[in-house]
């Protein structure tokens, strides 16, 4: 697959403390709280700890000595280079505690709010070009119509939102997880994000998968860290992925007043990637407020979060929105939702010939004889009983049940009219009364 890695900017490692752009004061707390947590005493420890260079954490100590909350322990620390060792004072880990009081962060050293901005536009969703190619390569284990490609690259390219709808059990999850597949670059997501004063943690590693190969050699410490700026992660284009469960609040800032820090909501934590709101309708919130909540993040490529104080602050918005439903869009949305919803592709169940392939297809998998018999029986028997209706996920379904029950009868796999009736009958439940 042609990857273009390269195209992605890497965010530059601040090289003073002036270029971070962080209140000093902020900056030189976070410091004395890791010291208190994690008992860490030399610079190189406190390096990779909090994810700045070498330089700029000596600048941190050099300035909380001079304020007396940091002192030198006198001792060079022979198994790391003569390193000099430094310690709290009395009044630094009563520093230390109050700020813990303030807020429980401590670690990875923030990027600020436009700092990180800038990183966005480097590595942006919009910026990709996506190839026919690389997404046929993507979608290479399902059976598509060709058209289908032809409108969901260009859907793609733009980097807009998609509403895919059609009946289900054709792979529209499937289609959103190829989408992603087909993105093959590494963006940086930053650990955590500053605004106003709030730590906002974005790196979930639920929702990134952090390269391997940048994964920092302490020892190689010096040498690697200043390739790129380590307070970020590099990581595949993020996929969060969210079905029924999904609510309003899942899209607002989470604080935890406990450690009184706020975590990103979903919509932040996918920027750079994709958004995917599987089975649209089956939601506690209505489909129509649930894409009001998206209008102006997807017009406008920014969207609006609140602090616990009630200060609201605008984020970028640069992630691909993708939409699946099974119910047809008019009857869930109005007019002027609809419009502002960029692409709408049906995606619809397969004809009679593309079913056999995808049985065929199927059957040589799972290493399961075709028989023509039985398939002229399912074509004239079965089918007709549901108006002639066919699914993508049907072969899979049908194709397993007889190979389980091949298994449990102690039989070779085979396919036979009686084996595919004991299947279709556990595809569909039979109309029938139940006693209470």
């Amino acid at each position: 697959m042609n990857m273009h890695t390269s195209s992605v900017m890497a965010p530059p490692a601040p090289k003073t403390i002036a270029q971070m752009q962080l209140p000093v004061a902020m900056m030189r707390d976070i410091l004395l709280k890791t010291i208190f947590r994690m008992n860490l005493n030399l610079v190189s420890e406190l390096s990779r700890v909090i994810c700045l260079p070498v330089p700029v954490v000596q600048e941190l100590v050099d300035l909380a000595r001079k304020q007396r909350l940091v002192e030198a322990t006198g001792t060079l620390s022979a198994s790391s280079g003569n390193e000099m060792g430094y310690q709290l004072t009395d009044q630094g880990a009563n520093r230390a505690q109050d700020a813990l009081k303030q807020s429980e962060y401590f670690g990875a050293m923030p990027v600020p709010l436009d700092v990180y901005r800038e990183q966005i536009k480097r590595q942006s969703i919009r910026n990709l070009n996506i190839t026919r190619d690389q997404l046929a390569n993507a979608m290479g284990h399902l059976i598509l119509p060709p058209t289908l490609l032809g409108n969901l690259g260009p859907a793609v390219g733009a980097g807009r939102s998609i509403l895919m709808y059609g009946p289900p059990g054709n792979g529209k999850s499937s289609i959103s997880n190829g989408i992603r597949d087909a993105l093959g670059d590494k963006i940086y997501v930053p650990r955590a994000i500053e605004f106003s004063g709030q730590v906002i943690t974005v790196y979930d590693p639920i929702v990134h998968s952090a390269a391997e190969d940048d994964v920092d050699d302490p020892t190689s410490l010096r040498r690697t860290s200043g390739r790129f700026d380590t307070r970020y992660v590099r990581c595949e284009r993020p996929t969060v992925i969210t079905g029924g469960e999904l609510t309003l609040d899942m899209l607002d800032l989470v604080y935890n007043p406990t450690a009184r820090t706020y975590q990103a909501p979903l919509q932040l934590k996918s920027t750079g990637g994709i958004f995917i709101v599987d089975d649209l309708g089956r939601q506690v919130d209505p489909p129509q407020t649930l894409v009001n909540r998206w209008i102006v993040p997807l017009e406008e490529n920014k969207d609006i979060l609140s602090l616990q104080s009630g200060e609201k602050f605008e984020v970028p918005f640069d992630t691909l929105v993708i939409f699946s439903t099974n119910f047809h869009p008019n009857a869930i949305f109005d007019k002027a939702a609809l419009r502002r919803i960029f692409f709408k592709i049906k995606i619809d169940g397969p004809d009679q010939a593309d079913f056999l392939k995808i049985f065929a297809m199927v059957a040589r998998k799972r290493k399961m004889p075709l028989d023509e018999a039985t398939l002229i029986h399912l074509l004239n028997n079965r089918y007709p009983e549901i108006d002639n209706v066919y699914a993508n996920y049907q072969p899979i379904f049908l194709i397993d049940q007889m190979i389980a029950i091949c298994e449990f009868e102690g039989i070779p796999y085979q396919m036979t009219p009686e084996l595919i009736d004991r299947a279709w009958a556990n595809m569909f439940v039979e109309e029938e009364d139940i006693m209470h």
